[in-house]
């Protein structure tokens, strides 16, 4: 295989709206798939990873999803934004730290300037670290088709690595969103990784609480890679809730979160042993960051 645009796809297509990228993804017929930065999708096929398709079909160009705006009670980051967009913006700094922070250590600053989050949920990463933000957050996706567009749960759409509930040769992710930390609320993102610089983290965690003086009101914690999919540690946020804002209390989090998951051993990163030490290490630091951050925003 030469390497050359063309022994990849036959054509590329820049649409002006949704409804072209979708007439588009019918006219192939399953052989064109959907690309923002590609930093994924195109290197997987360069590697013989994925098959060629006839067509690429990026949806940067189309008006308002590469912005990022306020809806009512969310921010609204559309599928053409990079991370480095992310990062860069106020507001999420703000008001979604954790995903600033998260999108902020992804690659190095050529794939944070091309690579995109909406792309990295619809590949169905289980180890994209601005995921596991996105996921502490709550945040949730808009899924367009034909018929029309649905919102759901960003945690929902993870069927295994590289498996998702979009179904990418019809649909296309057009947008993202979360509801901004308010009065009381904070959150924050640790990622552990070699130290050769642009690998993919060993394991990456996030937090959201909502604290009322040393009691915590509401929490969120977003993990990967711990297995096939990013994992919504639930029953490990239910632990907090009512609970004091203390290293003993996070601790008895961190226990519940171990007691749910068996982590995953990979050949080149890391025993399943080193991961459930880096998350008794760094996940009550990460929410004792989260609940400081949560004390200061009156």
């Amino acid at each position: 295989m030469t390497d050359t645009a063309t022994s990849r796809w036959e054509s590329y297509h820049t649409p002006s709206s949704v409804e072209e990228a979708l007439d588009l993804l019918q006219h192939y017929d399953g052989d064109a798939r959907v690309v923002g930065g590609g930093t994924d999708l195109l290197v997987e096929i360069r590697r013989g990873l994925r098959r060629p398709f006839k067509a690429m079909v990026d949806v940067t160009g189309i008006d308002g999803l590469s912005d990022i705006s306020e809806d009512q009670d969310y921010i609204v980051i559309g599928c053409g934004v990079t991370h480095a967009g992310i990062v860069n913006d106020e507001r999420i700094v703000q008001h979604g730290t954790c995903l600033a922070e998260s999108c902020g250590v992804i690659g190095g600053p050529q794939v944070r300037n091309t690579g995109t989050l909406a792309g990295n949920v619809a590949h169905a990463l289980p180890a994209g670290d601005g995921t596991i933000g996105l996921l502490a957050l709550g945040g949730e996706v808009e899924i367009t088709s034909t018929t029309g567009a649905r919102w759901m749960p960003a945690k929902d759409t993870f069927l295994g690595p590289g498996k998702s509930v979009i179904d990418r040769q019809r649909e296309v992710l057009t947008r993202l969103r979360f509801k901004p930390t308010g009065t009381r609320e904070g959150s924050a993102f640790h990622r552990v990784m070699r130290p050769q610089g642009l690998c993919l983290p060993i394991i990456s965690m996030a937090a959201r609480l909502a604290v009322d003086g040393d009691t915590v009101t509401a929490a969120s914690i977003g993990m990967g890679p711990v297995g096939p999919i990013p994992w919504f540690a639930e029953a490990a946020a239910e632990v907090l809730v009512g609970g004091a804002t203390s290293t003993e209390q996070y601790k008895k989090a961190v226990n519940v979160a171990l007691d749910k998951v068996t982590l995953r051993a990979s050949k080149y990163r890391a025993t399943e042993e080193y991961r459930s030490t880096m998350v008794r290490t760094y996940l009550p630091i990460i929410l004792a960051r989260a609940a400081e951050r949560a004390g200061t925003r009156q």
